[in-house]
């Protein structure tokens, strides 16, 4: 990565966050010569707040971190492409984006994710989500290897319709079984993005 020019900014450099799977523009923060070095150190997105005059990691309260998959520059080499996934809301209201960029791709995902758990933890009656969780770790894991087969028989056949459905069944069924194990589809996408990173 070539030098930064921090001069026009005053020792700043505006730093554009992208979601790297759903290429939402999430947040803009600044960055001075040490949040940028810190943030290629560790991984993950360290900014210079101006409010609080020091370094600020992302996520360092809330715990929604910002994981970088990629850092580019721009061409007067003054300002920053940050593609990260984020651990959670990045606006500090609560939203996905700063800039209330819609949920898509696996930005949807992420709600559901969040719904599923939300159910789980509150033991919400009448939710067949709760229910299935109460049933069991055999129980899920049967329920994911039925929509497995499920989907493997209607790939062999025409209706793409059909097949949706089954993906999304099989999606569901995955995500509680995932909170049960206490893996998170962050986790699951750090992988992803290591193993692409090797090639």
């Amino acid at each position: 990565m070539k030098k930064f020019d921090f001069n026009k900014g005053a020792g700043l450099v505006p730093a554009v966050i992208q979601d790297n799977n759903t290429k939402s523009v999430l947040m803009v923060g600044f960055m001075n010569a040490e949040a940028l070095e810190k943030t290629i150190s560790e991984g993950y997105v360290t900014f210079f707040s101006r409010s609080k005059n020091r370094l600020w990691k992302k996520g360092e309260t809330s715990g929604n971190f910002l994981k970088v998959i990629t850092i580019s520059e721009d061409c007067d080499n003054d300002s920053l492409l940050i593609r990260v996934i984020p651990y959670g809301p990045v606006c500090h209201t609560g939203s996905y984006s700063c800039f209330n960029e819609p949920q898509t791709g696996s930005g949807f995902l992420n709600t559901l994710e969040k719904i599923i758990s939300e159910r789980i933890d509150s033991d919400q009656q009448g939710s067949y989500t709760n229910k299935l969780f109460r049933e069991g770790m055999k129980r899920m894991a049967q329920k994911v290897g039925e929509e497995a087969v499920e989907l493997v028989i209607e790939s062999a056949g025409n209706d793409l319709d059909l097949f949706r459905n089954e993906t999304a069944d099989l999606l569901y069924h995955l995500l509680i079984l995932m909170k049960a194990k206490e893996v998170k589809l962050s986790d699951i996408e750090e992988v992803l993005a290591n193993r692409h990173n090797k090639k």
